[in-house]
């Protein structure tokens, strides 16, 4: 039975959905040393923020299969670490989303009606109404940088308040901002023109200090700027004197570059104006349970061998391009898995046709399928979606990927991959059928009709009277059995291919036999 280490508290929602494949140890509060001594038994690793799983972590992980952050950032994790062994990385990218963007509203409400200070004012026995009179949302500009998918509920929500919303997100058309009643600005003009600012950006070294002090002095005095994304994107010192010295009216963080928040850090001394809260974004019982049961979802269909909804260290392969595109990356992973035992020999380059419909779907999610199964006869169950780009890049095979509208007399288009090698070219061409199911449709350019299965044999032959029945004849006194059989030729009386289906695997010492019948130039069994 397969091991699932869970090293953060986690909802027990999501330690029931593990422990219906797995056996799930519970082990909160490790050292890294600790956590180092154990990981080697465990198949699986789920975290929440608490957990560091370093270089030296994954280097310790011979076993380790998927590692689930219950929750949406991966700073704990070294993702090219995990990357180069093959390890699938897992978040919930939207298990959060409205406890998150509801944090970022309760922020701005409270900047702008002082609730944390007349809270505190009032249980020391005060009544000073004076001094915490505040400013309306309705009519303010709020300007919201990064449209993903808790920004966007921001806006939603902002909009619905009376706010003008602008918007900053290089990756949102204009047509999608029109949709969601932002308009969109240069980050400069955002800043400039808005009475709030709410950030909704990952931490990478582009958005790292992003918000120093000369964007802060670009905003009007009486502005408020709120994070509830990652910390690091706002240069906290320059924060500290843009509060101090007038420059922004007021802030509020639930992120810091440093957590937990440092007792040196310059924002404890801020004498007014400013928010603090010990990273909540995602605390709320229905989010932590969202995330819990996401992930653990995740973690289980890895194991079962099914792929995962939310990789993040998989090339193109989002949880909306995996529900879409499943048959399409079986049938790219199927032909690879065809056409590199087909090929033998020393493989260089892959090349990738994509026709009609084909022609129209994301290429790198199938590119990455189509290595995966050119790789697992050799690497078996070493190579996975995570991998398959770099395992081929450092064999020294090569990928070019061709697209072409006009579809051939396939309906839906066609998949067809072409290996050359030091011994020559193959190429095998698939479709999908409206049901999902897949077909092999040409061999090597021979066309043929043949439905993918567990054990095949295929042949290159003369097309001659009795080598069907000699070939028959040989399998049945070796006791393998024909389910299904078909031939493919272009001329009559010339080459062909032959394609069996077949119950059981073939011998080495019958593929001798089936090799010296006369006429049969290759044979090729494969396993599915």
């Amino acid at each position: 039975m397969t091991k699932v280490l869970v090293s953060d508290p986690i909802d027990q929602a999501g330690i029931d959905i593990l422990s219906q494949v797995s056996q799930v140890d519970q082990q909160t509060g490790l050292s890294p040393n600790q956590l180092k001594e154990i990981i080697g038994d465990y198949e699986a690793l789920m975290i929440r923020s608490g957990t560091q799983v370093t270089s030296e972590i994954i280097e310790s992980a011979d076993k380790l299969r998927i590692i689930g952050r219950a929750g949406v950032g991966v700073d704990n994790v070294d993702v090219p670490s995990a990357t180069r062994r093959g390890v699938i990385v897992v978040n919930s990218p939207s298990g959060n989303t409205i406890a998150a963007a509801e944090q970022a509203l309760a922020l701005l409400l409270s900047l702008s009606r002082h609730i944390p200070q007349a809270h505190a004012s009032t249980i020391s026995g005060a009544w000073d109404r004076k001094r915490f009179v505040g400013n309306e949302l309705y009519k303010k500009v709020l300007g919201v940088v990064g449209l993903g998918k808790i920004g966007s509920h921001v806006a939603k929500v902002a909009n619905a308040m009376g706010m003008e919303v602008i918007g900053f997100d290089p990756f949102v058309s204009a047509e999608r901002a029109l949709q969601m009643h932002v308009r969109l600005a240069a980050i400069e003009e955002l800043f400039k023109k808005s009475d709030y600012v709410s950030l909704h950006l990952p931490r990478t070294p582009e958005t790292e200090n992003l918000v120093d002090l000369k964007l802060l002095s670009t905003m009007k005095k009486n502005s408020r700027l709120v994070n509830c994304a990652r910390g690091g994107i706002i240069d906290e010192s320059a924060l500290a004197e843009a509060l101090n010295s007038g420059v922004i009216a007021g802030a509020a963080l639930d992120v810091y570059a440093q957590e937990p928040l440092s007792p040196k850090s310059p924002l404890l001394n801020v004498k007014k104006g400013l928010i603090l809260t010990p990273h909540l974004g995602a605390s709320t019982v229905e989010a932590q349970q969202n995330v819990a049961i996401d992930v653990a979802e995740q973690i289980r269909d890895v194991l079962l061998g099914l792929p995962a909804r939310s990789a993040v260290n998989i090339p193109g392969l989002s949880a909306e391009i995996m529900d879409s595109l499943k048959p399409h990356l079986q049938l790219a992973e199927t032909l690879g898995l065809l056409v590199s035992q087909v090929s033998g020999g020393q493989i260089q380059k892959i090349e990738l046709r994509l026709q009609g419909e084909f022609a129209h779907h994301p290429s790198q999610p199938l590119v990455v399928a189509a290595l995966k199964g050119l790789l697992s006869s050799a690497l078996g169950d070493r190579i996975n979606y995570v991998n398959a780009s770099l395992e081929a890049k450092a064999r020294g095979i090569s990928v070019e990927e061709i697209k072409d509208e006009a579809s051939p007399d396939l309906t839906g288009g066609s998949l067809q991959l072409t290996t050359i090698a030091d011994n020559g070219s193959h190429s095998i061409t698939g479709t999908v059928l409206v049901d999902g199911d897949l077909r092999i449709s040409s061999i090597d350019e021979f066309p043929v009709n043949v439905s993918p299965s567990r054990y095949m044999l295929f042949t290159r032959h003369r097309d001659m009277p009795g080598i069907i029945g000699k070939l028959g004849s040989l399998l049945g006194a070796n006791n393998v059995n024909i389910a299904a059989m078909q031939v493919g030729r272009r001329i009559v009386r010339g080459e062909a291919v032959m394609v069996l289906s077949i119950d059981d695997p073939i011998p080495p010492q019958l593929l001798s036999s089936i090799l010296n019948v006369e006429g049969i130039n290759q044979a090729h069994p494969i396993t599915l």
